[in-house]
């Protein structure tokens, strides 16, 4: 693996110049590793990602 391999283009209007005023509603990618799916998310669901083994 090369680090190139991680280069991508990434548009100046895209990246947050101040946080949102409901915090809680930012995005959030959630990866389940043990199916391997990804699911697009908020914040304000992450006590619900949650399992006793975390």
């Amino acid at each position: 693996m090369r680090i190139t391999e991680f280069d991508y283009d990434l548009p100046e209007e895209l990246i947050a110049q101040q946080p949102l005023d409901d915090r809680d509603a930012s995005r959030m990618l959630i990866l389940d590793r043990h199916n391997s799916t990804w699911t697009d998310s908020i914040f304000r669901a992450f006590a619900e990602q949650l399992r006793p083994e975390d």
